[in-house]
């Protein structure tokens, strides 16, 4: 994992310009972005992980 770029929450948020709520409501029906939770609770999303987010969407278009 060392080199990864790890985003977070808020930073992917902004990106994909949706409210955390909405995140969440998509996160619960399997379509959002692949989180990674640490031991302190935070949740990261690797970069690759959302690129790949991204391409998935654009083939679902």
């Amino acid at each position: 994992m060392a080199g990864t770029k790890m985003l977070k929450l808020p930073e992917v948020l902004k990106e994909i310009d949706m409210s955390r709520a909405a995140f969440y409501r998509m996160r619960a029906r399997g379509k959002a972005p692949k989180l990674l939770k640490l031991p302190n609770g935070q949740l990261r999303c690797r970069r690759a992980d959302l690129d790949a987010w991204w391409s998935s969407m654009e083939d679902a278009a």
